[in-house]
């Protein structure tokens, strides 16, 4: 079979047309990718930063705001951990009655610590101070004595306490009517 010039340059046409569009298709995708891949990292880094950013203190995540004067009443607390016993870590168990007076002081009206198995220190009557932030954490001082963080739960029905000096321990305390 013999092709005339017309047909040659027809094929050698068609074949050009179909190179041409398939580097315009990888052209193409080629695109979208990298444009994908872009608009992905700056999402990524919109988030990385939104994130990071510090905030002030605002109101816990139910929308409660609270308060020193919040805490009010008697909470029987109940905590387990470990106290610096001579340079030794050794078992502890805490329970008191803490009554909190809404003005940022609290006074122990009964307790009971167990360290290693033996009750040395009855700590009814000692009390100290504590806060309450805006987002419901907050902190509990005993003078000379342990330090702890706390969160306080919905309805001030719940505290939860952990231990942040003189030892190490986590707990709870619960509003008594």
């Amino acid at each position: 079979m013999i092709y005339s010039r017309r047909e040659v340059k027809k094929g050698k046409t068609t074949e050009l047309k179909q190179k041409e569009m398939t580097t315009m298709k990888t052209k193409l995708v080629k695109s979208i990718v990298s444009y994908s891949l872009f608009a992905c990292a700056l999402v990524g880094l919109i988030a990385a930063i939104t994130l990071s950013t510090p905030t002030p203190a605002r109101a816990a995540a139910d929308g409660r705001v609270c308060s020193v004067g919040m805490l009010k009443g008697l909470y029987l607390a109940t905590l387990d951990g470990y106290a610096n016993f001579g340079g030794n870590l050794v078992p502890k168990t805490i329970m008191e009655g803490k009554h909190f007076n809404g003005d940022g002081t609290f006074f122990n009206e009964f307790g009971t610590v167990n360290i290693g198995g033996t009750t040395i220190i009855n700590t009814g009557g000692l009390g100290g101070t504590y806060t309450v932030a805006p987002d419901c954490t907050g902190t509990i001082s005993v003078p000379n004595g342990p330090s702890f963080n706390i969160y306080v739960g919905p309805g001030v029905q719940k505290l939860w306490v952990t231990q942040t000096a003189g030892g190490l321990g986590v707990g709870t305390a619960t509003r008594l009517p």
